[in-house]
């Protein structure tokens, strides 16, 4: 079931991995798992495209800011602009800010959403 990012504040992370660019898994000191993610279908692609800040600073303190933000009107850096949406996750602790930056490409048809989950 997909969540909102916001979900996150609060918690105190003890994993934050980036795998592949394709998903992000987190673990909180509670045991919980949450995974961001796109299930991918043809003509489009969904990925991480840059990471702004220090993830350890969002490990073992507790979540202060969790955003999303998106943008589809900047296509610097786009290879094919036909479709696209840039999808930001902000995030920080009182350790640092992060931002991890997604790029979602496709032919118009299909979607660009990065999803976010709660994993049993």
């Amino acid at each position: 079931m997909e969540i909102n990012v916001t979900k996150l504040i609060g918690k105190i992370l003890t994993r934050f991995q980036i795998i592949d660019d394709e998903e992000i898994h987190i673990t909180t000191t509670e045991g919980k798992r949450y995974l961001m993610y796109h299930d991918q279908d043809c003509c489009e692609s969904v990925r991480v495209a840059e990471v702004i800040g220090d993830i350890e600073d969002l490990l073992n303190s507790p979540i202060t800011m969790a955003e999303e933000e998106t943008n589809s009107e900047d296509s610097t850096g786009i290879e094919y602009p036909d479709s696209f949406t840039w999808t930001f996750y902000k995030f920080a602790t009182i350790k640092g800010y992060v931002t991890i930056r997604w790029l979602g490409e496709s032919n118009g048809y299909y979607s660009e959403r990065v999803d976010f989950k709660q994993q049993p």
